[in-house]
């Protein structure tokens, strides 16, 4: 089982993707901020809680937005990605969106390459 904490040296990027997230819900910009969230889930899905904080957000996004296909796809995220970080099992670069399927590897951006190698 792995530490469900994110490590220290992930901590900044993914807490500027989550605060990049919040600066363009405020601005409206409800696509540039699902953007960010998902950034911030490549960066945490590996780590239980940041991982289940992100899809947290996203099924907020989902209420938000009104698009009940994100609402439904988020739900067993929540809970499933919990426990697949746990066990060490989740799909690398997963931009954690219902809009592709929860187990699909997907290349990881080249800036966010460098962090996840750190860690």
């Amino acid at each position: 089982m792995t530490s469900p904490f994110l490590p220290t040296v992930l901590q900044a990027p993914y807490y500027a993707e989550l605060a990049a997230a919040r600066a363009a819900y405020l601005r409206q910009e409800s696509a540039t901020a699902f953007h960010h969230l998902e950034r911030a889930h490549i960066l945490g899905q590996r780590w239980a809680l940041s991982h289940t904080h992100v899809h947290m957000l996203m099924l907020r996004h989902g209420m938000r937005t009104g698009s009940l296909r994100e609402v439904l796809g988020q739900i067993p995220r929540v809970f499933l990605g919990f426990l697949g970080s746990l066990v060490g099992r989740v799909p690398i670069g997963n931009t954690g969106g219902a809009n592709v399927p929860a187990e699909q590897p997907m290349p990881l951006p080249t800036d966010l390459e460098g962090w996840l190698r750190q860690a």
